[in-house]
């Protein structure tokens, strides 16, 4: 049983004293990839070179919500020459953080509009981070002629708002929250995704899923995430795991 998980932060101050132990870890869980996601321009070329000297690895670059507002001229230009990069397979994480605000939100905004712009004309998939912000971001991607393909990572919103999600093409990623006691939103939320766009991951070292929860999140966690999201779906884990490595594969576009 493969297991994917679409979005970590491997490369993360937090595993320092144990970055190779961790990704041997995630190897003998049986999750067989992930994707190391960048959050700046230094964040995204260390995810990069992690991912170069590893063959489970993969990465995403991007500028986070939070770092827009450090958004630098010339970025775009860095973005583009990294997609470039074999082992870079989407660019993100991207979007809008109301629950912070530590950058405005109309620097989010624009900034995420034109990262958006640069993986429409490159056609490179996007993952998205929302948060305290699905109204705005659901009217945003309504005004548009043109979207990417994309992610909702860590999906943390009701079930109406993944609907509406869905029905605009995008994959919803469920993190450590779908594991919580007291979830029940995300519970349903996971139930009304249709299959074919259901991913799974850890946001590692964040968000570490029961029995795991207090403790450093990472990816060899994926599996508890994975486990909680077959049994709403009421279909065995291995079943789960190669529908979610199937999804995975075809938004990142890689071969299974």
């Amino acid at each position: 049983m493969n297991v994917f998980d679409t979005h970590c932060h491997l490369d993360d101050e937090k595993f320092d004293e144990d970055r190779e132990e961790a990704y041997q870890r995630m190897i003998d869980a049986g999750v067989a990839r992930c994707v190391c996601v960048g959050s700046d321009l230094a964040t995204s070329r260390r995810s990069l070179a992690f991912a170069k000297a590893h063959d489970a690895v993969y990465a995403a670059v991007g500028v986070h919500p939070h770092e827009a507002k450090d958004a630098a001229p010339g970025y775009l230009d860095e973005l583009a020459s990294l997609l470039k990069e074999r082992k870079a397979v989407a660019l993100g994480e991207i979007g809008l953080d109301y629950y912070y605000d530590f950058s405005p939100r109309d620097v989010q905004k624009r900034v995420m509009a034109e990262q958006i712009d640069l993986a429409v004309a490159l056609d490179v998939p996007v993952i998205f981070h929302i948060r305290d912000a699905h109204g705005d971001m659901v009217d945003f991607f309504r005004a548009r002629k043109k979207l990417p393909d994309g992610i909702i990572h860590c999906f943390s919103g009701s079930p109406e708002i993944a609907r509406e999600y869905g029905k605009m093409g995008f994959y919803i990623s469920f993190a450590g929250p779908l594991t919580f006691k007291k979830a029940p939103h995300l519970w349903e939320a996971a139930k009304t995704v249709p299959i074919d766009r259901l991913l799974v991951e850890t946001d590692s070292p964040y968000l570490a899923p029961e029995p795991k929860r207090g403790r450093r999140n990472e990816p060899a966690n994926v599996v508890w995430v994975l486990k909680k999201l077959a049994e709403l779906r009421g279909l065995p884990e291995e079943d789960m795991a190669a529908i979610t490595w199937e999804n995975a594969c075809r938004v990142y576009r890689m071969e299974e």
